[in-house]
């Protein structure tokens, strides 16, 4: 083959300012798409920047209050805000042995569930199964709250005693809430399993371990770091809940340790006091932003440390 002059070369080679022409050209509409997703995107960041705003400037005016301090809020086991008691123990009590309950419940199963999934199930059982656990996350909460005032409690008592469980109860709105979020469980741990490497699989089946043995020594702790944040988003989830537990907890903050009395929730009781008839300029009202605040530091903090963790043990293949 002969050699090419340089101008020759010159010629056929296109100019570094025609490449660059070609490669910013833009398509029609991408300037549009590319509009309204900064739009969106910007949108969703003030509307973030407005909600912290007005949640911290309003939970200022109660924290502000001479009779309020931050030691008797997270310490006093009382919220009266009529007798000026303002212990945020008991809401945040019966949050956490709800979550408890809800996490008891939705762990095992829906990384059961996921597992199965994964490792199991055919491509056409998935196909119909899958579908069919994410219809839990379809049923709206307030059909979930009066399941577990018509079903779940009326069980409890009948197992445990009615002169042990309260009509209104922690464990049941726990349990019920539990089943409604098996489906984020189940979802964010079967991606996180299905993400494994197929030759990890093959190596362990190659050296001997059985199907079992490969799913639980194998796939879940290299699928760790995403099956622990659907855990954490699990709780967060749960932490937010407000119709299940409104339904079913009970109503007035009772701080006890009990699951099977009566107790109301953060989210709870902000939605009890909030559609009442409460002046806009009384301690009441503002209590329910610091409950918001206080809510809000809760889930933030479980997000971070998701985040740290999944970037923390990701793998990497």
């Amino acid at each position: 083959m002969a050699e090419l002059s340089v101008a020759e070369l010159q010629t056929k080679a296109p100019s570094r300012a025609r490449r660059l022409s070609l490669r910013r050209r833009a398509r029609p509409g991408e300037a549009v798409i590319r509009t309204i997703l900064l739009g969106s995107g910007v949108l969703s960041i003030f509307t973030t920047v407005g909600i912290i705003v007005v949640l911290v400037s309003d939970a200022l005016g109660f924290f502000l209050h001479p009779g309020v301090t931050l030691v008797k809020f997270f310490t006093d086991t009382v919220w009266a805000p009529e007798f000026g008691r303002y212990g945020i123990l008991p809401l945040a009590t019966a949050t956490l042995i709800t979550s408890l309950i809800a996490l008891i419940i939705a762990v095992p199963l829906g990384l059961s569930a996921a597992i199965f999934l994964s490792e199991y199930a055919s491509p056409r059982a998935r196909g119909y199964l899958k579908p069919i656990l994410e219809l839990l996350a379809a049923i709206p909460t307030v059909v979930y709250g009066y399941f577990a005032v018509t079903f779940m409690t009326p069980l409890l008592r009948s197992i445990f005693g009615a002169d042990v469980v309260d009509f209104y109860n922690m464990a049941s709105a726990g349990i019920v809430m539990g089943f409604m979020i098996i489906p984020l469980v189940a979802s964010v741990s079967e991606d996180a399993l299905a993400s494994v490497p197929r030759a990890l699989r093959e190596a362990a089946l190659g050296l001997g371990a059985t199907p079992l043995e490969t799913s639980l020594r194998v796939v879940v702790p290299a699928a760790t770091s995403g099956i622990a944040a659907s855990i954490i988003l699990a709780i967060s989830r749960a932490f937010g809940e407000t119709m299940i537990v409104l339904l079913a907890a009970g109503a007035g903050p009772n701080f006890t340790l009990n699951p099977f009395k009566a107790a109301e929730t953060i989210t709870g009781h902000i939605a009890r006091i909030s559609t009442g008839d409460i002046s806009h300029e009384g301690m009441d009202f503002y209590s329910l932003f610091a409950l918001g605040l206080v809510l809000f530091i809760m889930t933030l903090t479980l997000n971070l440390i998701s985040r740290w963790f999944v970037k923390r043990f990701r793998e990497v293949y």
